[in-house]
């Protein structure tokens, strides 16, 4: 066993590197693993999803439909999950959303390797899918800030942010491979497998008594404990109180009504109908997007946050923008998969400073609900832009991808003439122990 002193250097070793320091914290680490090891298991599931569905229909509406069949309860239940992890343990609520998805995908995947599989099974996976990741995301959201520091949030994001897009980066080029050389029920089966890994990872995570902000004054009723509705509408007035994150909500929106749709129907669409590829190539598309997001996020927490955030912000948005409507023009795939990492460049950095921002600006009591109101924002038009991108992709998937560009160079001209670039400047986040 290593004494005191010989831990020491190593101790000091990751002090000296910001990115590093959430990864001393134990209960972190088990978070990290698992939920890297069950982001990696997605990048298969996400591969061979699309490949799975195009291959029985041949379809882009088709694709877009089962997208939808998950998005549509996802962005009804997102509130009642951020609710939920504020009146519950996040963990638990983490824990149950894994163990449910495992089950789900291990039943997917007997039908796929036994020749059973309908699309009628993948709409219903879909809308198990998207019922518990409303549970699932506003609560990852909410424990990372009571297993860190706060003056270490964005590197903790970073790690998370950054896993995510590393996984993004390796798992669709090495799942695209599998799929094309296997089938696609090998990659179903390793995500089954990566749920497991998840939910040991989480169940053995020792969980903080949460500290809340004492009210500033007693209040009439304050015995009774307030309806699951009554949370809600108090997380939304809370959040809309705040113009900055009013602000953040709304390009958010309008970011997730642009991408959604266009990304999720239309690179496989470019993949398999433009380009003339298979499954590989269209992981290659997503990988090129996981490097420079990973990248991105790095920076993000390994750099200073920069004084002029909004202005990243709106600059970021803007070259979105432009990337998004010259997907539509590339000439080939390999244009697409450099404008890809350029665009994932951009969304890491500004993710991990924005996240990280928030988990330290909002109140304890209310942070399951905020983060439930973004997770919202960022995915709650998915259903209706993936509904227009199947309907759009099999007869103008040029157009789709220009006025995807259009609403956010739109969204971005609002945002510069209503003055949001300098609501949007962020303070630094305040100092401190464990929230």
């Amino acid at each position: 066993m290593e004494t005191a002193a010989e831990m020491r250097p190593t101790t000091e070793r990751v002090e000296r590197f910001r990115l590093l320091r959430p990864l001393q914290h134990r209960d972190f680490r088990l978070l990290w693993v698992g939920q890297g090891v069950s982001l990696l298991g997605d990048q298969f599931q996400a591969v061979a999803l699309a490949w799975l569905v195009l291959s029985l229909t041949g379809s882009g509406l088709a694709l877009g439909l089962v997208f939808v069949a998950s998005a549509i309860p996802r962005a009804i239940f997102i509130l009642v999950g951020g609710a939920l992890a504020d009146r519950f343990e996040p963990r638990r609520l983490l824990l149950f959303s894994d163990i449910v998805r495992g089950l789900t995908v291990g039943v997917l995947t007997v039908l796929v390797i036994t020749d059973n599989i309908e699309i009628w099974h993948l709409i219903v996976m879909g809308v198990l899918f998207g019922t518990v990741d409303a549970l699932f995301f506003p609560a990852l959201n909410t424990i990372v800030p009571s297993l860190v520091e706060t003056d270490r949030l964005e590197a903790a994001n970073a790690i998370v942010q950054g896993t995510s897009q590393l996984t993004g980066l390796i798992g669709p080029a090495v799942a695209g491979v599998l799929v094309a050389v296997v089938g696609t029920g090998a990659a179903f089966a390793i995500d089954t497998a990566s749920f497991a890994v998840a939910a040991l990872c989480l169940a053995a995570i020792r969980p903080r008594p949460r500290t809340v902000q004492a009210p500033a004054a007693p209040s009439s009723d304050a015995a009774a404990k307030p309806s699951l509705w009554g949370e809600i509408r108090a997380g939304v007035r809370y959040a809309m109180s705040d113009p900055a994150i009013a602000t953040l909500l709304i390009l958010s929106a309008a970011l997730n009504l642009a991408f959604s749709g266009p990304i999720a129907v239309g690179l496989p669409w470019l993949a398999s109908e433009r380009f003339g590829g298979d499954a590989a190539l269209f992981g290659l598309m997503i990988a090129g997007f996981g490097a420079g997001a990973l990248i991105g996020a790095i920076a993000a927490g390994s750099l200073p946050r920069p004084r002029r955030t909004g202005r990243l912000l709106m600059a970021v948005g803007f070259g979105l923008g432009i990337g998004m409507g010259a997907i539509g023009l590339a000439p080939n795939a390999l244009a697409v998969i450099a404008l890809l990492a350029a665009m994932g460049l951009g969304i890491g950095y500004v993710n991990v400073i924005v996240i990280a921002w928030l988990q330290a600006r909002i109140d304890p009591e209310m942070r399951g609900r905020v983060m439930g109101l973004v997770m919202l924002a960022s995915f709650g038009l998915a259903p209706i832009s993936l509904v227009i991108a199947g309907l759009l992709v099999d007869i103008a998937a040029t157009a789709m991808f220009l006025a995807a560009g259009g609403i956010v160079l739109a969204a971005i001209g609002v945002g510069l003439v209503s003055g949001a670039a300098h609501r949007l400047d962020l303070p630094p986040a305040p100092e401190g122990v464990l929230p």
